[in-house]
């Protein structure tokens, strides 16, 4: 790829073949965002572009070289979109996922009622908060939140604390079952995203997250529920009476995940939620004291 320019059009086909073949499972898509990182333009204007420099083929030759192993688009590009916010992403904290959007839509909506409702600010707790992503997304959206949020792994928190400065959350590194202790009986929502993969399913994970997330973010136990039997009892701690819960959990766990709230009998209006691909993806309930 040195010498003349290339013409983009034949540029972006041959790349998206090379990750079709590598497995990606967006090879186009990736191909395109990867070259629209590479040419410093927005993805939309990428079929503006008629040639690319030999400086910038060569660029994208190595960045496409990494994808086919199948490191994470999000690590190539330093930054994973997540609602209306952005978030850096990188070896060490988990790439937040578009389903996950939904479970974070759902406290943003639950916080702007308790705002609507009661006038006053919502009190939001985000535990696992890995990158920060839910947290940024519930702060940007509903400015008057008081939003805080919790990360057990380092090299999360410190993920973290880059995306959260600035944005008024309030970060702790620590363990969601025993953080925010002086919060107990005030919070109206509680989200998270917990680890929820069983061990014995190390096979069936794709590739970018197996081999790249860290593990504490994935596996959970020989079911997969461990760190939701935790969120379960810090939740029902934290909140007021009335307050309400959601977290993610695998589309297997559509039943599973529910019976655990339904069973500690701590909470009413037990309810999953299916992503836009129709799998069941979080779960949400209500505190019944």
């Amino acid at each position: 790829m040195a010498g003349t320019s290339t013409a983009t059009g034949g540029l972006r086909r041959r790349a998206a073949a090379r990750l079709a073949a590598a497995g990606v499972d967006s090879p186009q898509r990736d191909a395109d965002l990867l070259l629209a990182h590479v040419l410093g333009v927005p993805l939309g204007r990428l079929p503006l572009v008629d040639e690319v420099s030999p400086a910038d083929a060569a660029l994208y030759d190595a960045l496409l070289t990494r994808r086919t192993t199948r490191e994470p688009l999000q690590h190539l590009v330093g930054s994973a979109a997540f609602r209306h916010v952005e978030v850096e992403v990188g070896p060490g904290v988990f790439v937040p996922r578009p389903e996950t959007e939904l479970l974070a839509g759902w406290a943003v909506d639950e916080a702007a009622r308790v705002a609507a409702e009661h006038g006053r600010g919502a009190v939001v707790v985000d535990l696992c908060t890995g990158s920060g992503a839910i947290a940024k997304a519930v702060a940007h959206e509903v400015p008057g939140a008081c939003v805080h949020a919790v990360e057990l792994d380092e090299a999360a928190h410190r993920w973290a604390m880059r995306n959260l400065a600035g944005t008024g959350v309030q970060l702790q590194h620590g363990d969601m079952a025993s953080a925010f202790d002086e919060l107990t009986g005030e919070v109206d929502v509680v989200v998270c995203n917990p680890p929820y993969i069983p061990l014995d399913a190390w096979e069936s994970v794709a590739a970018e997250a197996r081999d790249h997330d860290p593990h504490l973010a994935l596996f959970s136990g020989d079911d997969g529920l461990d760190a939701l039997r935790v969120l379960e009892v810090r939740a029902a701690a934290l909140l007021r009476s009335g307050g309400v819960v959601g977290a993610e959990h695998a589309d297997v766990q559509g039943e599973s995940a529910p019976a655990l709230f339904t069973a500690s009998g701590r909470w009413t209006a037990v309810r999953d939620h299916l992503d836009l691909a129709g799998r069941a993806r979080f779960v949400t309930a209500r505190l019944a004291r």
